[in-house]
């Protein structure tokens, strides 16, 4: 019978294994290129190109969601229960103390970002605030403190960067593919190649979000299992997540380059049928499921607290 140790180590395996297809697609797609143009300095260049665009991300990824998030420096006084909530389990967990911040946002959602557990953030919503009990506000802050735990931030970044990074490249080849066809027209060989790059161009950038959706739904797994498991109460999140799933608003400034890193999607995706706190909701759509930043509710519940 499947546990919350059990699934939180085969999402760990799963997450890796993801990434390391990842790297083999992006180092793969870069030979290509290098190899339809006749040029080893293009994989070289876009080698050292993603490292520093690595770097980048590293150093400053929590200014940059935080920006993006519209987020403010929370005041202790004005939200004390979030202060002790996020304290007390902070202690519990063996981790520094994150900063905090606040999204005026009546929609309930929630992230945790930066570049390490030493320079870590937390933030949440007035509307999430506004909706969860304490146990259940526990619950989600014990959820994202394990992504700080579990290094989910760095593991997010980099899928980021590389997703983009190979979106680069497809572009790159789909503007020089008419001026390459037009000076081999006569090499049968270079055809065959061109209508190989045609297919890799499209296919890549497809692959890449597909990876990058895949490893946002195992993250989201883990981080509920290593919470359940920080708070001693999956009852606590579970609540949190059906009452979170009940919400059909939309966050008013969304991102799509951050949308996998809050704990629900930022766009509000509506459900057939309203959902009772404890009770589980109803499965969603095998294509929808498929291309959500999120894993279904239902299946979040269930990990928890089975049914």
């Amino acid at each position: 019978m499947a546990t919350l140790y059990t699934e939180q180590s085969k999402n760990v395996t799963k997450t890796w294994l993801l990434m390391s297809i990842f790297f083999i697609v992006v180092i793969g797609f870069g030979w290509f290129f290098s190899f339809y143009y006749g040029n080893p300095n293009i994989l070289y260049f876009f080698v050292i190109f993603s490292i520093l665009m690595n770097i980048f991300s590293y150093w400053f990824s929590d200014k940059i969601v935080l920006s993006l998030a519209g987020a403010k420096p929370a005041n202790r006084e004005e939200n004390f229960n979030l202060y002790t909530s996020v304290e007390n389990l902070s202690i519990t967990a063996g981790l520094p103390m994150p900063r905090i911040y606040i999204i005026n946002d009546s929609a309930p959602n929630a992230f945790a970002t930066g570049r390490d557990k030493e320079h870590a953030v937390v933030a949440v919503t007035t509307g999430l605030l506004g909706i969860l009990d304490k146990t259940e506000l526990e619950g989600v802050i014990a959820h994202e403190l394990s992504h700080i735990g579990n290094r989910d931030m760095l593991l997010s970044t980099v899928v980021v960067v590389l997703v983009g990074f190979i979106s680069i490249l497809a572009d790159i080849f789909r503007r020089n593919l008419f001026f390459s066809r037009s000076r081999d027209n006569d090499n049968k060989m270079q055809g065959i190649m061109m209508l190989v790059g045609i297919i890799l161009s499209i296919l890549a950038p497809i692959i890449a979000i597909l990876i990058q959706l895949a490893i946002s739904r195992k993250r989201e797994f883990l981080a509920d299992v290593s919470g359940a498991l920080l708070t001693r109460y999956p009852e606590g999140l579970a609540g949190a997540l059906a009452k979170i799933s009940k919400c059909q608003k939309p966050m008013v400034r969304q991102s799509g380059a951050i949308a996998h890193l809050y704990i629900a999607d930022p766009k509000g995706v509506r459900l057939r049928q309203t959902i009772a706190v404890g009770e589980v909701p109803p499965k969603a759509g095998k294509i929808s499921g498929f291309f959500a930043t999120h894993p279904p509710v239902e299946e979040r519940i269930k990990a928890l607290i089975g049914g």
